[in-house]
């Protein structure tokens, strides 16, 4: 059962999220705050699988709220959910250390796929972000040389890295490589380990400022 605590300041907003989410078999709301510091106290007692939560709320607002969670608290995962594609949202979201990224315009069957992955600790970003990150990566200046931590990687969970850096799904990464999916997987999961990652969006962020891909790079 994926546990999931609400996190917005919307009294209907909450209340639709957890008619969608009580529905599901494997999946259960346990708690509800209507603001940041709320979040992060119900996170500290209910110790959920999962926090929903909102980027913009009064007082401490969803980013913050997220960074403190992920802190003190890091096997809670934080999806946060937003209606703005914002680059500060975005950017702060994936600095803050959370687990996913999805927007409210999402359907609704996105949602719930996104609470399952980010619980099962894979991870995701919104499709409809991933081109804007990975484009200001590309065009931000380059750090310095390429990051020592690199060199724990084999040559093909190397490979694996780049392509989830370029935004490429398991599946597309299966195709171009000609693997299975479910390698892929196990390629990406010891990537994370070796390189102490918490999930995708952290890799995608890492697989620029470690200067394995660069900009103009194939």
């Amino acid at each position: 059962m994926i546990r999931v605590l609400l996190a917005d300041d919307e009294a209907i907003m909450r209340a639709g999220l957890r008619m969608l989410i009580s529905d599901e078999p494997d999946m259960d709301v346990v708690g509800e705050a209507a603001d940041g510091n709320e979040a992060v106290r119900l996170a500290a007692a209910i110790g959920p699988d999962v926090v929903l939560m909102d980027a913009r709320m009064p007082g401490l607002d969803g980013i913050a709220a997220a960074r403190a969670i992920s802190e003190a608290h890091p096997e809670v995962k934080v999806l946060v959910l937003t209606t703005f594609d914002e680059e500060a949202i975005v950017d702060g979201a994936l600095r803050a250390g959370v687990a996913g990224f999805l927007l409210k315009v999402s359907p609704p069957e996105q949602l719930l796929e996104a609470l399952r992955e980010v619980a099962a600790g894979r991870g995701l970003l919104d499709p409809a972000v991933v081109p804007s990150v990975i484009g200001r990566y590309t065009q931000a200046p380059m750090p310095q040389p390429r990051h020592s931590a690199l060199d724990r990687l084999t040559s093909r969970e190397a490979e694996v890295f780049a392509l989830v850096g370029r935004g490429l799904s398991n599946s597309e990464i299966a195709a171009r490589l000609y693997l299975g999916e479910t390698t892929v997987k196990t390629h990406l999961g010891r990537v994370l380990d070796k390189l102490g990652l918490r999930d995708r969006s952290q890799a995608i962020a890492f697989a620029y400022e470690s200067g394995l891909i660069r900009p103009g790079d194939d």
